[in-house]
Protein backbone atom coordinates (compact mmCIF):
# COMPACT_ATOMS: atom_id res chain seq x y z
CA UNK A 1 0.00 0.00 0.00
CA UNK A 2 1.31 3.61 -0.37
CA UNK A 3 2.30 5.73 2.27
CA UNK A 4 1.04 9.15 2.64
CA UNK A 5 3.11 12.03 0.73
CA UNK A 6 4.94 14.07 1.85
CA UNK A 7 3.50 17.23 0.92
CA UNK A 8 5.06 20.56 -0.44
CA UNK A 9 5.29 22.91 2.31
CA UNK A 10 6.44 20.39 4.91
CA UNK A 11 9.85 19.58 6.42
CA UNK A 12 10.93 16.29 4.92
CA UNK A 13 10.62 13.02 7.02
CA UNK A 14 12.97 12.09 9.24
CA UNK A 15 14.73 9.04 7.98
CA UNK A 16 17.36 6.49 9.01
CA UNK A 17 18.50 4.68 6.24
CA UNK A 18 21.66 2.52 5.15
CA UNK A 19 22.89 3.88 1.82
CA UNK A 20 26.21 2.94 -0.64
CA UNK A 21 27.79 5.53 1.76
CA UNK A 22 27.42 4.67 5.12
CA UNK A 23 24.55 4.76 7.44
CA UNK A 24 22.82 8.28 6.87
CA UNK A 25 20.18 10.17 8.92
CA UNK A 26 17.33 12.09 6.67
CA UNK A 27 17.05 15.14 5.98
CA UNK A 28 19.93 16.16 9.13
CA UNK A 29 22.90 14.68 6.37
CA UNK A 30 21.86 17.68 4.14
CA UNK A 31 21.74 20.20 6.38
CA UNK A 32 22.09 23.64 5.37
CA UNK A 33 22.08 22.59 1.79
CA UNK A 34 19.46 21.50 -0.85
CA UNK A 35 19.04 18.04 -2.06
CA UNK A 36 17.31 16.07 -4.49
CA UNK A 37 15.76 12.75 -3.04
CA UNK A 38 14.72 10.22 -6.12
CA UNK A 39 13.89 7.07 -6.50
CA UNK A 40 13.88 4.22 -9.35
CA UNK A 41 12.14 1.06 -9.50
CA UNK A 42 15.53 -1.64 -9.41
CA UNK A 43 18.92 -1.95 -10.04
CA UNK A 44 20.19 -3.29 -13.60
CA UNK A 45 17.22 -2.17 -15.24
CA UNK A 46 17.85 -0.25 -18.67
CA UNK A 47 15.74 2.89 -18.03
CA UNK A 48 17.10 3.09 -14.53
CA UNK A 49 20.72 2.67 -15.62
CA UNK A 50 20.45 5.86 -17.77
CA UNK A 51 18.96 7.77 -15.09
CA UNK A 52 22.20 6.86 -13.00
CA UNK A 53 24.31 7.66 -15.59
CA UNK A 54 22.40 11.08 -16.59
CA UNK A 55 22.80 12.18 -12.48
CA UNK A 56 26.54 11.12 -12.42
CA UNK A 57 26.96 13.00 -15.47
CA UNK A 58 25.38 16.23 -13.93
CA UNK A 59 26.41 16.22 -10.49
CA UNK A 60 28.73 19.40 -11.02
CA UNK A 61 26.02 21.10 -12.58
CA UNK A 62 23.96 20.18 -9.22
CA UNK A 63 27.35 21.21 -7.20
CA UNK A 64 27.16 24.24 -8.80
CA UNK A 65 24.04 25.25 -7.49
CA UNK A 66 24.72 23.84 -3.75
CA UNK A 67 22.75 20.81 -4.71
CA UNK A 68 23.63 16.86 -3.48
CA UNK A 69 21.90 14.07 -4.89
CA UNK A 70 20.51 10.76 -3.13
CA UNK A 71 19.05 7.69 -4.34
CA UNK A 72 16.88 4.91 -3.36
CA UNK A 73 14.89 1.52 -4.60
CA UNK A 74 13.73 -1.43 -3.16
CA UNK A 75 17.11 -3.13 -4.09
CA UNK A 76 19.92 -4.43 -1.05
CA UNK A 77 22.92 -2.27 -0.58
CA UNK A 78 24.58 -5.31 -2.68
CA UNK A 79 22.68 -5.32 -5.21
CA UNK A 80 23.61 -1.07 -4.77
CA UNK A 81 26.84 -1.63 -4.78
CA UNK A 82 27.30 -4.00 -7.61
CA UNK A 83 25.11 -2.50 -9.86
CA UNK A 84 27.64 1.28 -9.28
CA UNK A 85 30.38 -1.16 -10.19
CA UNK A 86 29.09 -1.88 -13.21
CA UNK A 87 28.37 1.12 -14.11
CA UNK A 88 31.89 2.67 -13.65
CA UNK A 89 33.42 -0.53 -15.49
CA UNK A 90 30.91 -0.86 -18.48
CA UNK A 91 29.75 2.76 -19.02
CA UNK A 92 33.00 4.77 -17.56
CA UNK A 93 31.52 7.15 -15.09
CA UNK A 94 31.40 6.96 -11.32
CA UNK A 95 27.96 6.87 -9.61
CA UNK A 96 29.32 9.62 -6.63
CA UNK A 97 26.06 10.44 -4.29
CA UNK A 98 24.35 7.61 -1.60
CA UNK A 99 21.88 5.10 -2.88
CA UNK A 100 19.36 3.80 -0.16
CA UNK A 101 19.16 0.27 -0.04
CA UNK A 102 15.37 -0.47 1.14
CA UNK A 103 14.38 -3.91 0.83
CA UNK A 104 11.45 -4.14 3.41
CA UNK A 105 9.64 -1.13 1.02
CA UNK A 106 9.28 0.52 4.55
CA UNK A 107 11.37 4.23 3.65
CA UNK A 108 9.89 3.99 -0.17
CA UNK A 109 6.37 3.87 1.63
CA UNK A 110 7.68 6.57 4.18
CA UNK A 111 7.71 8.66 1.20
CA UNK A 112 4.41 7.84 -0.79
CA UNK A 113 6.59 5.91 -3.82
CA UNK A 114 5.15 3.25 -3.63
CA UNK A 115 1.58 3.37 -6.08
CA UNK A 116 -0.63 1.25 -7.76
CA UNK A 117 1.49 0.41 -10.62
CA UNK A 118 3.62 -2.17 -8.76
CA UNK A 119 3.47 -3.41 -5.55
CA UNK A 120 7.41 -4.16 -5.26
CA UNK A 121 8.97 -1.47 -7.16
CA UNK A 122 9.03 2.32 -6.60
CA UNK A 123 7.78 4.46 -8.87
CA UNK A 124 10.12 7.32 -10.29
CA UNK A 125 9.71 9.72 -7.76
CA UNK A 126 11.85 13.01 -6.83
CA UNK A 127 11.24 15.24 -3.94
CA UNK A 128 13.41 18.53 -4.20
CA UNK A 129 14.15 20.05 -0.62
CA UNK A 130 15.72 23.22 0.66
CA UNK A 131 18.17 24.05 3.38
CA UNK A 132 15.66 24.13 5.84
CA UNK A 133 14.23 20.45 4.82
CA UNK A 134 11.32 22.14 3.69
CA UNK A 135 9.51 19.89 0.20
CA UNK A 136 9.64 22.39 -2.65
CA UNK A 137 8.53 20.40 -5.43
CA UNK A 138 7.38 16.67 -5.85
CA UNK A 139 7.85 15.01 -9.45
CA UNK A 140 6.40 11.39 -10.15
CA UNK A 141 7.27 9.19 -13.49
CA UNK A 142 6.22 6.09 -14.18
CA UNK A 143 8.05 3.17 -14.55
CA UNK A 144 8.44 2.81 -18.08
CA UNK A 145 9.73 6.59 -18.79
CA UNK A 146 13.06 8.26 -17.68
CA UNK A 147 13.43 11.34 -15.86
CA UNK A 148 14.67 15.26 -17.64
CA UNK A 149 17.28 15.99 -15.57
CA UNK A 150 17.37 19.22 -17.40
CA UNK A 151 13.91 19.98 -15.91
CA UNK A 152 14.94 18.87 -12.28
CA UNK A 153 18.40 21.16 -12.48
CA UNK A 154 15.41 24.12 -13.56
CA UNK A 155 12.80 23.73 -11.35
CA UNK A 156 16.02 23.85 -8.39
CA UNK A 157 17.57 27.07 -9.78
CA UNK A 158 13.55 28.68 -10.11
CA UNK A 159 13.29 27.68 -6.39
CA UNK A 160 16.49 29.46 -5.92
CA UNK A 161 15.54 32.45 -7.98
CA UNK A 162 12.02 32.49 -6.25
CA UNK A 163 13.72 32.33 -2.68
CA UNK A 164 16.44 35.47 -3.98
CA UNK A 165 14.20 37.67 -5.84
CA UNK A 166 10.67 37.58 -4.30
CA UNK A 167 9.23 37.00 -7.68
CA UNK A 168 7.25 33.96 -8.81
CA UNK A 169 8.36 32.68 -12.20
CA UNK A 170 6.28 31.64 -15.54
CA UNK A 171 6.32 28.65 -18.03
CA UNK A 172 9.30 27.58 -19.32
CA UNK A 173 11.32 29.71 -16.96
CA UNK A 174 13.81 31.07 -18.49
CA UNK A 175 12.91 30.79 -22.15
CA UNK A 176 8.91 32.32 -21.55
CA UNK A 177 7.04 32.74 -24.75
CA UNK A 178 5.87 36.68 -23.52
CA UNK A 179 8.16 37.80 -21.13
CA UNK A 180 11.57 35.90 -21.52
CA UNK A 181 13.57 35.46 -18.21
CA UNK A 182 12.33 37.98 -16.28
CA UNK A 183 9.78 37.37 -13.72
CA UNK A 184 6.38 37.96 -12.57
CA UNK A 185 5.11 40.26 -9.50
CA UNK A 186 2.74 38.96 -7.24
CA UNK A 187 -0.52 40.28 -7.39
CA UNK A 188 -1.09 43.00 -4.90
CA UNK A 189 -3.54 42.95 -2.01
CA UNK A 190 -5.68 45.55 -2.28
CA UNK A 191 -7.16 48.17 -4.99
CA UNK A 192 -4.81 50.57 -3.73
CA UNK A 193 -1.55 48.20 -4.44
CA UNK A 194 -3.19 47.83 -7.73
CA UNK A 195 -2.90 51.11 -8.97
CA UNK A 196 0.33 51.87 -7.30
CA UNK A 197 1.54 48.80 -9.38
CA UNK A 198 0.75 49.64 -12.42
CA UNK A 199 2.70 52.78 -12.27
CA UNK A 200 6.00 50.77 -11.10
CA UNK A 201 5.94 48.00 -13.12
CA UNK A 202 5.38 46.77 -17.04
CA UNK A 203 2.66 44.36 -17.66
CA UNK A 204 -0.49 43.27 -19.49
CA UNK A 205 -2.71 44.41 -16.32
CA UNK A 206 -2.70 45.34 -12.89
CA UNK A 207 -2.54 41.57 -11.92
CA UNK A 208 -0.57 40.19 -15.09
CA UNK A 209 2.74 42.24 -14.17
CA UNK A 210 6.56 41.66 -14.42
CA UNK A 211 10.37 43.14 -14.47
CA UNK A 212 13.86 42.04 -14.88
CA UNK A 213 15.22 39.17 -12.20
CA UNK A 214 17.54 41.23 -9.58
CA UNK A 215 20.97 39.37 -9.95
Amino acid sequence: MPGQIPLIGEKFPEIEAVTTKGKLKLPDYFKGKWFVAFSHPGDFTPVCTTEFYSFAKRIDDFRKLGVELIGLSVDSNISHIEWVRWIKEKLGIEVPFPIIADPTGSVAAKLGMLHAESATATVRAVFITDPNGIVRAILYYPLELGRNIDEILRMVRGLQTIDRSGLVLPANWPNNELIGSKGLVRPPATVDDADAYLKKYKGYDWWFLYLDIPQ
